[in-house]
């Protein structure tokens, strides 16, 4: 079963047309995350497996949200996350190590355990954006 066929089927996505940035440097996680969103009718960018594949896009690219794994092949993705953040779009961070991955200082970030569900994702960036689901 795809992602959103449990809802009221594919014919109503919730996000169209969002323009949503993916920076995971592990091809299946990144491959579910561009499915799932797919489903859901977004523009996806990326996706990306670092810091620095993802720096052009996250500076200049029109975004309304991002999915970023905290460690990705060259480093953590922090800086990525502050450009985004002094840019007004939202993110979410998705770590295996929880709230502990989240440098001082930024403790509002918002942050997604891996591995993580779908459904749950999705509602958390509908919420984000301001999206009913």
């Amino acid at each position: 079963m795809r992602a959103a066929e449990g809802r009221t089927g594919l014919m109503n996505p919730r996000l169209p047309g969002k323009r949503i940035m993916i920076v995971d440097d592990e091809p299946m996680v990144a491959m579910l995350l561009e499915s799932a969103l797919s489903d859901e009718d977004c523009t996806i960018i990326g996706p990306f497996d670092g810091v620095a594949s993802a720096s052009e896009a996250a500076r200049g690219e029109d975004l309304d949200f991002a999915l970023l794994d905290v460690n990705v092949a060259d480093g953590k993705i922090y800086p990525i996350a502050e450009v985004l953040e002094s840019r007004g779009i939202p993110f979410l961070l998705l770590s295996g190590f929880g709230d502990d991955d989240v440098p001082a200082g930024h403790e509002h970030w918002p942050t997604a355990g891996k591995p993580f569900s779908i459904e749950p994702m999705i509602e958390r960036i509908c919420a984000a954006l301001g999206v009913a689901c």
